[in-house]
């Protein structure tokens, strides 16, 4: 069921105007840019809430993908698709700068599997883990809209197959995991502001006893 499901996503369900939309959304090098911009955005013009919300997600995306994901992939050992069967590779063509690529079609091949002893990281996928963590830190931090990210995580992790990188079943516990970690994350930091954050910064803990809420007036 995992492959024929793959396949389907991979080969069957297509069409150029996908091959385009699911390369942009697999390609981190198009969105840094756009992050960076945000991130910087948000410390310089954020409230209290939002610059905590910015430090939670770096750092839960950071340990997701850097401790979690990581050690899974090399724990796991899983070949990619496009490693063991002749799958449809797509890719953003290599421009500089990066963004323009989204204005060319994609670079569309067909992989060869390799042979022998195969060094895998498909389990699970960085992408949709961190991406779900992300929106697990959104969504509790900012309910009314925050959950919204869960579709552009959903739509990234399903490019994960479309482009040749995933298995389903990689990119399904990914999800699950990404999502549990972020909840871990905002509850850790929520406890440990409470617990130690009138010690640390005594003023702003008085001012803001809640890393989640926000005071009125403050703007983002």
């Amino acid at each position: 069921m995992d492959q024929s499901l793959f396949f389907l996503v991979n080969q069957t369900w297509t069409s150029p105007g996908l091959d385009r939309l699911m390369a942009t959304l697999s390609s981190f090098d198009f969105w840094t840019p756009l992050l960076l911009v945000g991130i910087v955005a948000v410390t310089i013009a954020g409230c209290f809430k939002a610059r905590m919300m910015l430090v939670v997600l770096l750092v839960v995306v950071g340990i997701t993908d850097g401790v979690v994901v990581n050690g899974l992939k090399h724990a796991v050992n899983r070949p990619r698709p496009k490693q063991v069967a002749a799958v449809r590779v797509i890719d953003l063509k290599k421009t500089k700068p990066r963004f323009l690529a989204v204005f060319a079609p994609p670079a569309v091949k067909i992989s060869t599997p390799e042979h022998g002893l195969i060094e895998g990281r498909s389990f699970p996928s960085g992408h949709t883990s961190d991406n779900f963590a992300a929106a697990a830190v959104l969504a509790l931090f900012y309910r009314r809209f925050g959950w919204i990210y869960f579709l552009v995580a959903a739509a990234i992790g399903y490019s994960r197959l479309y482009t040749g990188a995933h298995w389903p079943s990689d990119v399904l516990f990914s999800a699950f995991l990404g999502t549990a970690l972020g909840g871990l994350g905002v509850a850790t930091a929520q406890l440990a502001w409470k617990r130690w954050g009138g010690r640390l910064a005594p003023q702003w803990s008085e001012r803001h006893p809640s890393l989640l809420a926000k005071i009125p007036g403050e703007t983002l």
